[in-house]
């Protein structure tokens, strides 16, 4: 359906903007699975965890690159000594520290589970 940030594939809900996506207070980000390939191919998980539906969704991190206006890194430090190795944790949404190619996606979840606190709290 055009128009639509993203459709719940199970209860056919429709955010039509990312903002309504992600200020949705029965919405919960979860996980990020890393595409060391492409990092804009990654997917983000969300829980969507209204009445009618207990789905799981994706979306692919280039959904969200709007929301990163500092600086992205060229060099990749996942796999050395000094990487923590969250992209390799799905469960693990902390922020990284790293001036790694990959630390941009860390701060665009930061940012998500920001605004989506700030959204629940308003209610």
């Amino acid at each position: 359906m055009s128009g639509s940030f993203k459709i719940c594939p199970c209860c056919k809900k429709i955010w039509h903007t990312q903002d309504q996506f992600i200020s949705d207070a029965d919405l919960e980000l979860i996980g990020y699975k890393a595409d060391f390939e492409q990092l804009e191919l990654g997917l983000f998980f969300f829980n969507h965890t209204s009445e009618n539906c207990k789905s799981t969704l994706t979306i692919e991190t280039l959904n969200f690159l709007n929301l990163f206006t500092g600086p992205r890194f060229q060099m990749r430090k996942n796999g050395t000594a000094e990487c923590p190795g969250y992209c390799n944790n799905q469960n693990q949404l902390s922020r990284c520290n790293m001036l790694c190619e990959c630390a941009y996606v860390r701060e665009i979840i930061d940012i998500i589970k920001k605004l989506s606190r700030a959204a629940k709290e308003k209610w």
